[in-house]
């Protein structure tokens, strides 16, 4: 049976949309077709009342998914390692879309909260279609003529094939998927490993309103190191950072988390970060999926 969806409210000033609980529903009964229609129009659905453990979220991303992405960067909970926590610690992360500095970037981030943080630690998004709606002219041409470069040296051969997934068994089926992959070149190493490049726009086409969005890795790059960020082994200048701070600053939104909520967000349209705390009990998970709608 398929619940209809009865009770929506803004979450902040975004597009996002709050779906309540109806009289303890089940989150697994919700309308599969409604939900994508909330989701495809808002970007963002934080699910509230329904009581969602990470269970309960990998059992209701599959309902959408044609497939989960394994999270190297996270520790798994789960024996299929779909289901992780989310970053260690408690200090603040800034804007992200997730694997975006990898070409196997999930259309969708789900997040589950069993614990809040006593004081603060909310997850905070961006809109990347209104990030780059303000961005200047001149920050706008930037991007669009300068592709972002990400490095990865010798990656072990098991890791690249888990990371692939099922249909990676040899050589030749890993470097049939590298191949098809834009911006994606190569070297295979004498020590099992493999060395990769791999170069995107830091301009997104939003998976459904076909929109420009700022949604990418530059700014865990710019922020966090002093490597080249661009293709052609530039840096972005410091009046492009001001800006693009002055831009995040303005545009922050939050997701207050209370036990038991779920949220799912359109990893082609937002960022996504956290606020710093002081609460070691708080408790977020997370599992990433590329759609089959």
């Amino acid at each position: 049976m398929n619940d209809m969806i009865s009770k929506i409210k803004p979450l902040g000033t975004s597009t996002g949309k709050i779906v309540y609980s109806s009289h303890c529903q089940n989150i697994l009964d919700l309308s599969i077709v409604e939900t994508m229609e909330i989701f495809k129009s808002s970007g963002v659905i934080l699910f509230r009342g329904f009581g969602v453990t990470p269970k309960h979220m990998k059992d209701f991303s599959e309902k959408f998914s044609g497939r989960h992405i394994i999270d190297f960067t996270k520790v798994s909970i789960d024996s299929d390692k779909f289901v992780n926590f989310v970053d260690g610690g408690m200090d603040s992360l800034i804007p992200h879309s997730e694997n975006s500095c990898f070409p196997f970037r999930p259309d969708v981030i789900w997040f589950c909260c069993t614990v809040p943080a006593e004081q603060e630690g909310e997850t905070l998004f961006w809109d990347g279609v209104r990030v780059w709606e303000e961005l200047s002219q001149e920050s706008k041409q930037l991007f669009l003529s300068k592709r972002l470069k990400f490095s990865y040296n010798n990656v072990p051969l098991d890791r690249l094939k888990e990371f692939i997934g099922s249909n990676a068994n040899t050589i030749d089926d890993i470097k049939r998927i590298l191949d098809s992959l834009d911006g994606v070149s190569y070297q295979f190493n004498d020590d099992k490993t493999v060395s990769v490049e791999y170069t995107c726009s830091s301009v997104v086409k939003n998976k459904y309103n076909h929109q420009n969005a700022f949604a990418n890795h530059f700014w865990v790059y710019q922020k966090k190191t002093e490597e080249a960020i661009f293709e052609d082994g530039s840096r972005a200048s410091d009046e492009v950072a001001d800006e693009i701070e002055t831009i995040f600053d303005k545009l922050t939104e939050k997701i207050p988390w209370e036990a038991g909520d779920l949220v799912m967000m359109d990893n082609s349209r937002f960022l996504h970060g956290r606020g710093a705390f002081n609460d070691n009990r708080r408790r977020v998970f997370t599992t990433l999926s590329n759609l089959k709608f």
